[in-house]
């Protein structure tokens, strides 16, 4: 008998899932299937060991996810873009959460010196910040906190990032929303951190802020 595969073994576990839930809530995906009214955005890693839904006991339908490697705001993004425009726009979400974790991968490969190909491009928006903090993380002695003190100050500069877009500028001229927060989790223990918490609404500084216009191009 030929062996499972793993891919297979994901079906069979979806095909419990499943069972389970409609056992649970008869009409679970019913209602599921016919909206969805997420009340937040998640900026997230693409680490498999930070699964939105799982670290904040959420279920589906409730947050509206993208990921990238390192949770990155970069604004040639097209496809963050995409989902940023979808769910401040026609979503409506009422909080956007950018949300890295101390160990990421992408951090620490900001920080050295290898030649990674393809992604160096991605990695020098992480270089920028590394850059723009370097007092501060040098007078870090131990390296691991040096590389968690990036990640941390990484996530509050892609959520200022986010300020910087005309989605959000709009949006808040709009509708006064939606919050914008910066958050770490931690893989050692499992608990997120708030870092950050911008209101709608809070000035910018020249020269990102715009005069924006609503019922204008979302971007």
């Amino acid at each position: 008998m030929a062996q499972a595969k793993p891919s297979d073994v994901l079906l069979l576990k979806n095909r419990a899932w499943a069972e389970e839930t409609k056992a649970r809530d008869a009409g679970f995906f019913e209602r599921l299937a016919e909206t969805q009214a997420p009340r937040f955005l998640w900026i997230g890693c693409a680490d498999s060991r930070v699964p939105a839904d799982a670290i904040t006991g959420t279920r589906p339908g409730e947050i509206f996810v993208h990921r990238n490697v390192a949770n990155m705001v970069v604004h040639t993004d097209l496809n963050m873009l995409s989902v940023l425009s979808y769910a401040v726009n026609v979503l409506e979400v009422e909080h956007v959460i950018v949300c890295g974790h101390h160990g990421c991968g992408g951090v620490r490969s900001a920080m050295g010196r290898k030649d990674l190909g393809l992604i160096n491009k991605w990695l020098r928006n992480i270089k920028d910040v590394c850059a723009a903090h370097l007092d501060e993380l040098d007078a870090i002695p131990d390296p691991r906190r040096r590389e968690d003190r990036l990640v941390e100050l990484n996530v509050m500069a892609q959520v200022h990032n986010l300020m910087k877009t005309t989605i959000i500028q709009r949006a808040w001229k709009k509708r006064r929303s939606p919050w914008l927060h910066g958050w770490v989790y931690d893989l050692s223990d499992g608990i997120l951190q708030e870092l950050e918490a911008i209101e709608p609404g809070t000035p910018l500084e020249y020269p990102f802020a715009l005069d924006v216009e609503e019922g204008a191009d979302p971007e």
